[in-house]
């Protein structure tokens, strides 16, 4: 279940010049990433001004926050009460113009917990009203706006999933999409880093009890609209999911057919749909193209999944031409390569990919050579 600011003119400019020009790829390793099968380092998004952040999983399988600026200096954290065995640590989500990260923790019993760390580097920690405390339950902070806004979803004793909105001052609001499943594993929950615009729109998706997918748009007003994909199907482990949004109230999104298969779309303000497949998608189940990232200017950037399972980057502009590329190093087996998350206004793109051990790295490709 898975916004950004900038003088508008410039960044159009420098989106329509990294469009035009060949762009530079570099990957990079958090300090203390790990380098064995299933370590190392996992960008989540950038910013406007090429800050980079995300998490890396060290040698004994512990996950770390991160933030990398743009010429490459790391700082890196752990939250307060973040486990130290395998699986568990800490993972950072999005962060906000103000310099404020939000993400989870997974604490030595397996729960999760919601964290803010502000540009000082202190965190406060918060647990969402209803969240299970056993593991594989609590508060997944998912996103962060201007404000201090803070939404994302937790799960419950039950393992039922509900989404949340934290306010700056730390109350909280928690709602269900009509429809939502109340069985474990099913609910409802918030898209990732760009899921929560500045005047409190929210988009995400929710599970029904039939365990398949519906994404939805939740008002400032608290009015919620239901997102199905035409051609979606209605399976379990099928159906519609979004991404996010940007100022526009565009969103990007996947949703899964019939035969499940995986398909790009892009829903307009007004609710009208635009299905894409990136050229060389795989048609076979669990195959086919997986938008992530939306830009201010309406390019979407994700992965796809050739006929053999391997994953390569693609961009899209807000016209609809596609470019696809692969980070240096990625791996060409299958559940292997490029892994694209986010896009910034300049047009640089991060991510994560995998090589051919089974090792991520941070990857970010930019038109200015950053």
């Amino acid at each position: 279940m898975r916004l950004q600011q900038s003088c508008r003119l410039m960044s159009v400019l420098l989106l329509a010049a990294g469009l035009a020009t060949a762009q530079n790829t570099t990957t990079f390793e958090a300090p203390g990433a790990g380098t064995a099968a299933g370590q190392g380092t996992l960008a989540e998004g950038i910013d406007p001004l090429g800050t980079t952040w995300g998490y890396y999983i060290d040698g004994s399988s512990v996950a770390h926050g991160f933030l990398r600026v743009w010429y490459g200096h790391f700082v890196t954290f752990s939250a307060p009460g973040a486990g130290t065995g395998a699986g568990q640590g800490t993972f950072a989500l999005s962060l906000n113009p103000e310099g404020t990260l939000t993400g989870y923790y997974i604490d030595g019993n397996g729960a999760m917990h919601g964290y803010l760390r502000n540009f000082f580097g202190n965190f406060t920690t918060f647990d969402a009203p209803g969240a299970g405390s056993a593991a594989g339950q609590g508060t997944l902070s998912a996103n962060i706006n201007p404000e201090g806004t803070v939404a994302g979803y937790d799960f419950d004793s039950s393992g039922v999933a509900h989404a949340f909105v934290r306010s700056p001052e730390g109350s909280f609001v928690t709602y269900e999409a009509p429809g939502a499943g109340s069985g474990s594993g099913q609910g409802t929950g918030t898209a990732s880093t760009i899921g929560l615009s500045p005047d409190g729109t929210i988009t995400g998706a929710y599970i029904d009890s039939n365990n398949a997918l519906h994404g939805y748009v939740r008002a400032p007003d608290g009015t919620i609209t239901s997102i199905d994909a035409p051609g979606a199907g209605s399976g379990a482990g099928q159906g519609t999911d979004t991404d996010g949004l940007n100022f526009a109230g565009i969103i990007p999104g996947v949703y899964v057919d019939s035969n499940n298969v995986e398909h790009g779309f892009v829903r307009a303000l007004d609710g009208t749909f635009t299905e894409f497949n990136v050229p060389g998608a795989g048609t076979g189940a669990g195959q086919g193209t997986v938008p992530e990232g939306l830009n201010t200017e309406g390019a979407i950037t994700g992965g796809y999944t050739d006929s053999n399972s391997v994953s390569h980057g693609f961009l899209r502009s807000p016209g609809g031409t596609i470019t696809t590329f692969d980070a240096p190093g990625a791996g060409t087996s299958a559940a292997q390569g490029t892994f694209p998350l986010l896009n910034n206004p300049e047009g640089a793109i991060t991510g994560y990919e995998i090589d051919s051990g089974g090792v991520y790295h941070g990857f970010l490709r930019s038109p200015r050579g950053r």
